[in-house]
């Protein structure tokens, strides 16, 4: 059982979120800007003048980072985590993001970032201090054990790395949970019942497929298939290639040239995308680096057909996880969708038509927000461990391990020793002898995959087991146990029963990172706590005093802006004016007392614009109407006036 709170995390490839659990319900913890997302966005701001570090930044101001200075700015690293430098090859040419020039093979790779170099860990870690820090803030008190989400398909490099990246971030990673696993659970908390569910999860840059069997209170996962190179990037990246190529043709503009023009057509074409789930048609109107403008329609039927192919991709896993789990799709009960791209239309078609469901009088379920649903399983989980709640305690999760895992054997075949969709923790025995007379040393190869060759699998580990007594070919008795603990991660031992003789690992990935390696990123984050720090509290009150500046900018269209005498015009602009100037400057102190100050100086103006709201409504308008006259005032709180609705 965990020690104090434990909060439940989804790491995203677009988006990443923290939950707990409220009560007998999860709920998503919003953060400082009142999101509960957290754009899956790293960026390193241009190197002080003074020298020193530059200042690391999270979330949706690293995103505003990404048109002005592209070359600074890390997205999708999800889709880095746990690969070697050949496998992330094919994901550079999407992004404009490069490798360290003297990366070598076998080593993990690193992100150069302006002046800096960074593992794909160490930027997820820098996303999962945030949330860190998002939690803390909201319980006013530490938090350091956490439940984090992973792909069902994420091979042991990628969990390996997960749970480095949590380490490096302050956090005891209590569990790895799959993505798909997660939403059953916070489904199952809802409407825990018998039956079979398939979890159909398209997010960002990953899909999953799992079946589960939900009885009694136990979430069991039948089994799991996926695509770690498949989600919502694909289509952006879809809908970007036609227009660079469309720009190119039509313009003679090669955009590609432009990183900072490139990065605004992405935000166009994801906001496209967006548009097309719920609209018919789509625009693009972009003005070009030579004055020139790019109009072009996107109706959504164009749409549909450009990413057909893109969709069909996720209907193979779907059939091979019924085939691997002994079901047809009419044994389904339920479809839980999850993942923001399951939003568009398309998406809940070709669902509907792999499960039968229209013909069974079945939806897909999407009662649970699908950008959440993971965290909040997530937070069920944390729960379990945490035994904080009854609502809970009586549960249980068995997970599946994704690939199957073995040893290369004589000829270089694979002998399996524990099969996919094995429940997990789980161990296995298998015994083996030697081929060679006066063999007393035995190579032991540890591979992951479904080939039958282990050229063909991932290499995981070697190991030498050492000192058998000289026999003849055949008479040594080599024991291999292989063990998956809870969060996915491989031991592995072996055994010569007759003498004794025994050796085992842990299984490192190729591509994780060492404890040397990661106990130096640590002591670096220490070295660096109190400067990131301070770096950090001025930038939270630069953007608390540019929320606050922005509203009194509109003040003056408001009608209870005249309702104010002329002195009280006066102070609210004369404080307007002293925090815009001393926002400039570096005092972190200094810009809160006088966002404090500006604030005080509006608390008249903020009852005045809430009594016209309500007048308003009673004459017959919404509070929402209201809110949209007088600047959204009432919709979405005015900084002015948040002390009024707390």
């Amino acid at each position: 059982m965990a020690e104090g709170r434990v909060v439940g995390i989804d790491l995203g490839t677009t988006n990443s979120l923290v939950a707990y659990m409220q009560g007998e319900a999860p709920v998503v913890i919003p953060g400082v800007d009142g999101s509960n997302l957290v754009p899956s966005v790293v960026a390193l701001d241009p190197m002080p003048a003074g020298g020193g570090r530059p200042t690391v930044t999270v979330g949706n101001s690293a995103r505003k980072s990404l048109i002005e200075t592209p070359e600074r700015v890390i997205y999708s690293v999800k889709r880095l985590m746990g690969r070697g430098l050949q496998e992330v090859q094919s994901e550079l040419k999407l992004f404009p993001f490069r490798l360290a020039d003297d990366v070598e093979v076998g080593e993990v790779p690193r992100i150069q970032l302006g002046e800096l170099r960074f593992t794909p860990s160490e930027i997820s870690a820098y996303i999962l201090r945030q949330l860190k820090r998002n939690a803390e803030r909201f319980f006013s008190e530490p938090v350091t054990q956490a439940v984090i989400t992973v792909p069902a398909y994420f091979n042991d490099a990628q969990r390996q790395a997960t749970k480095d990246a949590g380490r490096m971030a302050g956090l005891e990673v209590l569990r790895l949970v799959n993505e798909p696993t997660a939403a059953a659970l916070a489904y199952g908390l809802d409407r825990a019942k018998v039956g079979t569910i398939a979890v159909y999860d398209l997010g960002g840059g990953t899909f999953d497929i799992s079946i589960l069997k939900l009885r009694d209170g136990i979430f069991e996962v039948q089994s799991t298939n996926g695509d770690t190179h498949l989600g919502g990037d694909d289509i952006d990246n879809l809908l970007l290639a036609i227009a660079l190529d469309e720009i190119h043709a039509e313009h003679g503009v090669d955009l590609r040239k432009h990183p900072s023009a490139v990065q605004g057509l992405r935000k166009d074409a994801i906001d496209a995308k967006i548009r097309l789930s719920t609209e018919a048609v789509a625009r693009f109107d972009i003005e070009l680096p030579n004055g020139d403008r790019y109009q072009r329609e996107i109706p959504r039927e164009v749409f549909e057909q450009l990413i057909e192919p893109v969709l069909e991709r996720t209907a193979g896993p779907c059939k091979q996880a019924l085939a691997d789990a002994g079901l047809t799709p009419e044994q389904i009960d339920e479809v839980v969708l999850v993942g923001g791209s399951t939003r568009i239309p398309a998406v809940r078609k070709l669902v509907d038509d792999l499960f039968h469901l229209a013909a069974r009088g079945k939806k897909p379920h999407i009662e649970l927000n699908p950008d959440e649903v993971v965290a909040l399983g997530a937070a069920v989980q944390a729960d379990i461990l945490a035994g904080s709640s009854k609502s809970t305690e009586e549960m249980l999760l068995l997970d599946v391990t994704p690939l199957s895992l073995g040893i290369e054997a004589l000829g270089g075949t694979v002998a399996r020793i524990i099969q996919r969709n094995s429940t997990i923790p789980a161990s296995a025995t298998e015994h083996f002898t030697t081929g060679v007379d006066g063999q007393t040393n035995v190579a032991i190869h540890v591979v992951q995959g479904e080939r039958e060759l282990a050229a063909d699998c991932r290499s995981l580990a070697r190991f030498d087991l050492k000192g058998i007594p000289p026999m003849s070919a055949g008479l040594p008795r080599i024991e291999v146990r292989f063990l998956i603990d809870a969060d996915g991660i491989l031991k592995v031992s072996a055994r010569e029963q007759r003498s004794g003789k025994a050796a085992r690992i842990e299984v490192k990935p190729t591509y994780g990172l060492t404890d040397e390696q990661v106990e130096s990123m640590i002591l670096d984050s220490f070295d660096h706590a109190e400067d990131d720090f301070a770096k950090r509290l001025l930038i939270e009150a630069r953007n608390e005093a540019e929320t606050i500046l922005s509203a009194v900018e509109r003040a003056p269209q408001s009608p209870a802006w005249q309702q104010l005498r002329g002195e009280e015009q006066g102070a609210i602009t004369a404080a307007r004016d002293r925090l815009a100037q001393i926002k400039q400057g570096e005092d972190a102190a200094a810009i809160r007392d006088a966002t404090l100050a500006l604030d005080q100086a509006t608390r008249r103006f903020a009852e005045l614009m809430m009594d016209a709201a309500v007048t308003t409504a009673i004459r017959g308008k919404t509070m929402e109407n209201a809110g949209e006259e007088m600047g959204d005032a009432v919709t979405a709180p005015h900084p002015m006036a948040q002390a009024e609705f707390k």
